[in-house]
């Protein structure tokens, strides 16, 4: 099961496999046509809270994945998180996000953490 992952600001390919919009927030500026998102697991998305606090100060990105790690280990986010690694077994999947900093994000979690053995 590989993961891969995406700005939603690429045109989406053919080769994406499933599209899954992982921001709790639809971005700025595109079309749900123009997305082509097939699932939008917003359970899953880092709360408010942790989004802003990564967002405005990257310095405090290991603090996020502690938190984050944290969050997803708690329901409803726990299950929205089973769910996809469930339905991904089989489909190729990109997870796609709108941050402008492609290191630090919580896809770039999400990709390493859905795509551990359990």
């Amino acid at each position: 099961m590989a993961f891969q992952i995406k700005r939603i600001y690429e045109p989406a390919k053919p080769s994406d496999g499933i599209r899954v919009l992982v921001d709790r927030l639809w971005p700025r500026g595109v079309t749900k046509a123009n997305a082509k998102i097939d699932l939008w697991p917003k359970d899953m998305a880092p709360s408010d809270k942790l989004r802003r606090m990564v967002h405005g100060d990257p310095s405090k990105w290991d603090e996020f994945v502690k938190a984050y790690a944290r969050e997803l280990k708690k329901e409803p986010a726990k299950s929205a998180f089973t769910d996809l690694r469930d339905q991904a077994k089989n489909q190729h999947t990109t997870l796609i996000y709108a941050a402008r900093d492609e290191i630090h994000n919580h896809a770039v979690l999400l990709q390493r953490w859905l795509g551990r053995k359990r």
